[in-house]
Formats: C-alpha cells, sequence, structure tokens
C-alpha cells in the first residue's frame, strides 16, 4: 500500500509548490487559453516585488511578448464572464503590464492594504489571433522570483500571505515531538518489548504517531529551504504528504478494527476480555474497504489539487466525498460505541469506551469541523486554519489514545502492561482489582 502511494505521489508535479517559478513561454498555449498561467502569488505589504528573467530577449521583443497581472476580483470576473468579453476587452482588465523587453525586470507592486491574491499570464501578438499561426522562434525561457516584504520592510520573503508562520509552526511542533521523544521513547518502548495483550494496538498506534514525526520534520525542512530559495524540496513535501496520508490509513485501520471488533465480540456475547484487539475476517475485511476507498480519494485529492502542500482546503470532488466518508465514519462509529456503552454493567469499562469515543471521533471529525470553520476566515487563511488545526487535534486525539492504553485504568488490570510504570499514566490510585 505505502509503495502504490509513493509510486502515485512522484507522479504529481514537483514544482506546484515553488514561488521561484521557471519554465518556458509558449506562444501555443497561450493562444489557445488566452493568456498561458505563469503564476497565482498572495503579494502583501508595502514593498512586494516582482523578478522575471528572460534569455532570449531579441525574440521577446519580436513577439511583443509581456505580463499581465490581475488582481483577485479581476482574474474572477474574467473568467466567470467569458462570452461576455473578447480576447483584448479581458486583457483590458490587467491591472499591471509588465513588457517583456529586457534580460531583467524588477517591479514593485503598489501598497497592498490586504492579501490579495495577483494573478499572471503570458500574451503576445499572437494570443488574441483568430487562428493561430506558428511563429517558429526561438524558444523564451523565464524565471520569475515573487518576494513579499519581511520583518524588517526588505523585499526578501518567498513566502505568500497563504503560507506566512506555517515554517514556525513546524519547528516549534518538531520541537515539541523532539522533547516528549526525550521523556517517554524509552518507556514506550520497554512496553511495546514487553508484549501484552494491547501490543498490537500499541504498535500500530506508535507507527501512525511515527509517520506524523517525519511529516512534520520533512515539512519543517522543505519549508526551510523553501524560505532561502523560493523553491524548497519538492520530493521532501511528497515524502510529508505520503506520510500523512499513511498515517491516516493506519489511524483508520486501527480505530475500525477495534471499534468493530467489540461490537462483534459483543453480539457473539464472547467471555474473553473484550477490550482487546478482536480481529475477525469481518472486522478486518470493512477496516481493509475503507482503508483502499480512503486510499484513493486522497491520492486523487493531490492529484486535483496540487497548489496546496499537505492538507487541502477541500473544493474538489474528491475532497467533499473524504470529507463525507469521515462523517459516515463518524457516525458509524458513534453509533456502535453508543450501543457498547449502554449495555456495559462496569462503571470502569463504561468509562474506558467514552474515552476511548472521544478520541476516535476527534480523529475522524476535525478535519471536516476546521475546514467548515475555515469558511469564517478569509480565503488566504483557510489553509492554515485547517493545516495547524487538523495536526494539533490528530496531536491530541493520539495523546488521548496513548494515556488509554498506558494508563493505571482497565488495562492496567487486564494486561501485562501494570510491570511497568510510565510518565504517561493519569491514575496511579486504582490497585489490581477492578469490577464488572
Amino acid at each position: 500500500m505505502l509503495g502504490l502511494l509513493l509510486a502515485s505521489l512522484s507522479l504529481l508535479p514537483l514544482t506546484a509548490w515553488a514561488k521561484t517559478v521557471h519554465g518556458s513561454f509558449d506562444s501555443a498555449l497561450a493562444w489557445h487559453s488566452r493568456g498561458q498561467h505563469i503564476f497565482t502569488f498572495l503579494f502583501h505589504g508595502e514593498q512586494a516585488v516582482l523578478r522575471v528573467r528572460i534569455s532570449n530577449v531579441a525574440a521577446a521583443v519580436g513577439k511583443d511578448a509581456a505580463l499581465y497581472l490581475f488582481q483577485d476580483e479581476e482574474w474572477l470576473k474574467m473568467h466567470r464572464s467569458l462570452e461576455e468579453y473578447s480576447c483584448p476587452e479581458r486583457l483590458a482588465l490587467a491591472q499591471i503590464l509588465i513588457p517583456l523587453n529586457q534580460t531583467e525586470y524588477n517591479y514593485t507592486l503598489p501598497q497592498i492594504i490586504s492579501p490579495a491574491a495577483w494573478y499572471a499570464i503570458y500574451v503576445d501578438k499572437y494570443t488574441c489571433l483568430m487562428s493561430y499561426e506558428d511563429p517558429r522562434t526561438d524558444e523564451i525561457t523565464f524565471q520569475v522570483t515573487l518576494l513579499n516584504p519581511d520583518a524588517a520592510g526588505n523585499p526578501f520573503d518567498h513566502f505568500g500571505a497563504d503560507e506566512s508562520g506555517l515554517h514556525e509552526f513546524f519547528f516549534l511542533l518538531v520541537l515539541v515531538y523532539f522533547v516528549a521523544a526525550c521523556i517517554y521513547i524509552q518507556a514506550l518502548w520497554q512496553t511495546i518489548k514487553k508484549g501484552g495483550p494491547m501490543h498490537t494496538v500499541l504498535k500500530v498506534l506508535s507507527n501512525a504517531l511515527l509517520l506524523q514525526v517525519v511529516s512534520a520534520l520533512a515539512n519543517y525542512l522543505h519549508f526551510s529551504w523553501y524560505a532561502k530559495d523560493g523553491k524548497g524540496a519538492p520530493f521532501i513535501g511528497s515524502l510529508a504528504e505520503l506520510c500523512d496520508i499513511a498515517s491516516e490509513v493506519q489511524m483508520l485501520y486501527l480505530l475500525l478494527s477495534l471499534c468493530i471488533g467489540w461490537t462483534l465480540s459483543r453480539m457473539k456475547k464472547s467471555q474473553g476480555r473484550p477490550l482487546q484487539w478482536d480481529s475477525t475476517p469481518t472486522s478486518t475485511g470493512i477496516a481493509v474497504i475503507a482503508v483502499i476507498a480512503q486510499v484513493i480519494l486522497l491520492v486523487w485529492e493531490q492529484f486535483e489539487d496540487t497548489n496546496h502542500h499537505s492538507y487541502h482546503a477541500h473544493q474538489s470532488l474528491a475532497g467533499i466525498l473524504l470529507i463525507v466518508m469521515k462523517l459516515c465514519l463518524a457516525a458509524s462509529l458513534a453509533c456502535g460505541l453508543y450501543q457498547i456503552i449502554t449495555v456495559e454493567r462496569s462503571t470502569m469499562k463504561r468509562q474506558f469506551y467514552i474515552t476511548f469515543a472521544k478520541g476516535c471521533l476527534l480523529w475522524f471529525l476535525c478535519h471536516p469541523c476546521f475546514v467548515a470553520l475555515s469558511y469564517l476566515f478569509k480565503e488566504y487563511q483557510r489553509e492554515k486554519v485547517i493545516t495547524v488545526g487538523v495536526i494539533l487535534s490528530q496531536s491530541l486525539s493520539m495523546i488521548i489514545l496513548y494515556r488509554l492504553f498506558l494508563s493505571h485504568s482497565l488495562y492496567w488490570e487486564v494486561s501485562s502492561l501494570s510491570s511497568v510504570t510510565l510518565p504517561l499514566t493519569v491514575s496511579s490510585g486504582h490497585k489490581s482489582r477492578y469490577y464488572s
């Protein structure tokens, strides 16, 4: 499964996140699309700079080549009313025209009071012709560098308004993971190595956490390089996405297997330990089907929305279906856990199931909830709200599950974990008895 994910993500465009854009101007593409889209960037502040370098000035001058820059409102207006505007009328809506008549051109944008998206298209004298004529001129390569003002007001910041702050967030996240690992990793490793009834659960949960750590580190490294050159490390960014997907897949399989296994054991009135990983062909089959469906939607979403980094605003069909799937899973697991809780007589077992339900529902509902919450913010803030909110919520969900499986609670009584004392324990006052 991981190999399939890696192969799928490797097919994604690796320059999707770069804000130092490079390539070649294509007259045929510009004619077909009535302008070749070059970049979309959220500028802000007083000293935002657009730097353009081209390789063949003579060919650009011969074509009357230029970059047309549109603000967000005019861009949307132009595309919503394609039939109302002719090609020259559409180009007339541009706020800025940059003629490509020199090797390097630095343009300082006018003061931008609030962050706004700017769109740039390449246009030449062939773009608005009724039929395309192949000019057969030399290729024009370009490099466009987009810079926002930094804290000192100098145009050195490669991050758009929609990405500012994410570098610092991932640095703090990696730092927290490092400190937590220094405190807990030895005791956790001893517990997993010891075995016991919940050995499989702890291994899968730890694997999912490890994938999240790797994803956070990969994101931090990508943004660190990105801050220097505006390109980053696209392969490292793809690795972060892969780890996010793999972590979600592992957690989905874990939570579904546990919940369905417990539900089936209740239906069969099993006298065994009901809180262990009761894997059955039915529970395994349902979990595998759900996992495959989630993988397909996640990979599909990556191909439909390659401009985002790890988390998406879910404006594509795949993203909407993924949200619906998570809501359905949360509802079905809530119903199953509710049935278990209502018939459970043991107070300690009931409390365990309630706590597990909180961690489970938090994992599944955090993404849909933050996607809905993000619409209360401005568009450039939405991706940051979703990214930060989902990562913190999923980390909290894992903490709840770890405290549940490693604390002095029911599992302390029914498993062999009680001989290991962990700093994660929450109630050391419980003795080696429980009542049912």
